[in-house]
């Protein structure tokens, strides 16, 4: 039979995946040295009652970069972010946004896309872009011209003297995307941008995002979606139980899990892996499996090619999603009972 639970021992460590560590316990993979901070966390905590949210968290956002937050929910993610924007503070620790440690000092310079949407549904979309925008000094020309261009990008033009309820849910949640960049802030920070979006709509939002990292915004999201993460992210940080655990780009990342996945397409399917020896770890995707072996991958090939025709074989790093799973999915956690 395969077995699920073996592969955790050829996973790396939590040391080995931050590296040498720092003042605050932890260290990034990849340099990040050569780039200035829009964000610096330094030691941060944050209980809410005997539950700790985050848990001596230190980390650093490269200005001008796009750096991904993930994490399973309840990890902390959501909080770390209402830290920087100083929605709450942290009981310990500081936190440093675009140079400044007080929160005024650089509130008008971040925009801010939270999870629970919320829009005043009586107003017109015009108007309320205008109010987002005011909020943040952009007002007069300066701020019409920004907001025409947004619209006629999102195809809303038409929709710009509308109350915000007759629009449709895709709609209104490009016009809050809008929203959160319209007065150019240096900061960008999106709770879950791509939540609820169709195809379409998600890949201009996406394309949006990328066009303000290639503009200089810095910005940062938090996401669920791991395929999203590393198709965009030039920095990955994922939070679990309150705690930093990766950290560094993606390719660090997964420089530090081997090149120990197998991808394979097999005439016969998942059934003809079965018995087979050094198999560790099997995730089934439909049409391809995905295994963890421990042995001479050409052994294994042998062994597969006896049995049916192979399509596809090929020795890759993990994914970022496999990843993940590893880290906290439920083979981990039955490791750590």
């Amino acid at each position: 039979m395969l077995n699920g639970q073996g592969g955790r021992r050829r996973s790396p460590s939590r040391g080995a995946l931050l590296g040498t560590r720092d003042h605050a316990n932890t260290i990034k993979l990849g340099t990040q040295a050569a780039m200035p901070n829009a964000v610096s966390l330094r030691s941060v905590s944050k209980r809410f009652g005997r539950h700790v949210a985050v848990d001596r968290l230190t980390l650093t956002v490269p200005a001008g970069s796009l750096y991904g937050f993930i994490g399973p929910n309840g990890s902390g993610k959501t909080t770390t972010l209402r830290m920087i924007l100083r929605i709450i503070l942290p009981d310990e620790g500081e936190v440093e946004v675009l140079g400044a440690k007080e929160g005024a000092a650089a509130s008008d310079r971040v925009g801010y896309l939270p999870e629970e949407r919320g829009l005043y549904k009586k107003m017109s979309v015009r108007r309320i872009l205008a109010y987002y925008a005011a909020l943040k000094g952009l007002t007069g020309r300066a701020a019409r011209r920004e907001i025409d261009a947004w619209l006629e990008r999102f195809e809303l033009a038409a929709w710009a003297g509308r109350k915000v309820e007759a629009l449709s849910k895709g709609m209104a949640q490009k016009v809050q995307f809008i929203a959160s960049v319209v007065a150019r802030p240096e900061l960008v920070i999106l709770d879950e941008p791509f939540s609820g979006l169709d195809p379409v709509n998600l890949e201009v939002v996406r394309q949006a995002i990328l066009d303000l990292r290639a503009g200089g915004t810095t910005v940062i999201f938090s996401t669920h979606d791991m395929h999203m993460a590393e198709q965009m992210c030039d920095f990955v940080c994922m939070i679990f139980r309150g705690q930093k655990v990766l950290d560094g780009t993606l390719e660090s990342i997964k420089a530090a899990y081997g090149a120990d996945t197998i991808r394979l397409r097999l005439e016969g399917g998942r059934q003809c892996l079965e018995g087979l020896p050094g198999i560790e770890r099997l995730r089934d995707l439909g049409a391809m499996q995905e295994v963890q072996y421990a042995g001479d991958t050409q052994e294994l090939l042998a062994a597969l090619t006896a049995r049916t025709r192979v399509q596809q074989f090929e020795v890759a790093h993990p994914s970022l999603h496999d990843i993940f799973i590893r880290i906290a999915g439920p083979e981990a956690e039955n490791g750590r009972a």
